[in-house]
C-alpha cells in the first residue's frame, strides 16, 4: 500500500515479503555503525522487528515505510514517523535507514520532508523529533535539511558503548507552528 510519493521515492507499507530487504539493510556494518555497531540477526528481524513494524499499522496511520526508488523499483531502505505505543500522531519520531549505496543522494532528506509534511498536514501532528549520536554528522545534516532544529545534547550510559558515545546524543525537533511559518 503506497503511502507517499516524492519526485524520486515511493513510500509504502512493509509486508511480510520485505523480510529479506530488512535483513540485507541491517546486515551492512556501515548502516549499523551509529545504531548497534553490528548486524541485526535475521531471527530478530523475523521475530521482533518486522512484527513490530506491521503492528504499528494496526494502531494508526504513522509508522515505518519501505523507501522504493521510483525509477528502478529498488528497495533503498525506510523512512519513519514512529508513533508512541498508543498509535497517536501528536508527537512522532522521525527516522530513516538507507542502504549505503543510496547515501549522499538526498533520498533521506526527500523522504523525511515528505513524511513530515504528511504528519503536519494530514494527521494533526504537533511535533516531530529525532535523536542520533552527536558524532553522526551525516544524519544530523539530514535532520537540519528536513527543517528540524537542535534542542539538546545529552549523555546516556551504555554497557557496551559505540565509538563516539562519549560525545553524547542529540535531539532535534520541528513543531507544527515552526513548520507552518516555514
Amino acid at each position: 500500500m503506497k503511502i507517499l510519493e516524492t519526485e524520486r521515492l515511493a513510500l509504502r507499507r512493509f509486508t511480510e515479503a520485505d523480510l529479506d530487504n530488512l535483513v540485507e539493510l541491517d546486515s551492512d556494518p556501515r548502516v549499523m555503525r551509529f545504531l548497534t555497531g553490528k548486524p541485526t540477526p535475521r531471527t530478530e528481524i523475523e521475530q521482533k522487528v518486522l512484527p513490530a513494524v506491521l503492528g504499528d499499522y494496526e494502531r494508526g496511520p504513522a509508522g515505518r515505510w519501505a523507501a522504493i526508488e521510483r525509477a528502478s523499483g529498488e528497495f533503498l531502505g525506510w523512512i519513519a514517523l514512529q508513533p508512541p505505543d498508543d498509535g497517536s500522531t501528536t508527537e512522532l519520531e522521525l527516522g530513516y535507514r538507507l542502504r549505503a549505496k543510496a547515501w549522499g543522494k538526498g533520498y533521506a532528506t526527500e523522504g523525511a520532508r515528505a513524511a513530515i509534511h504528511q504528519g503536519f498536514a494530514e494527521w494533526g501532528t504537533r511535533r516531530v523529533w529525532a535523536q542520533t549520536m552527536a558524532v553522526n554528522t551525516p544524519s544530523r545534516r539530514v535532520l537540519e535539511r528536513a527543517g528540524l532544529k537542535h534542542v539538546r545534547t545529552f549523555h546516556l550510559h551504555f554497557d557496551d558503548p559505540l565509538p563516539g558515545t562519549e560525545h553524547g546524543e542529540v535531539e532535534y525537533e520541528l513543531t507544527r507552528d515552526a513548520w507552518v511559518r516555514g
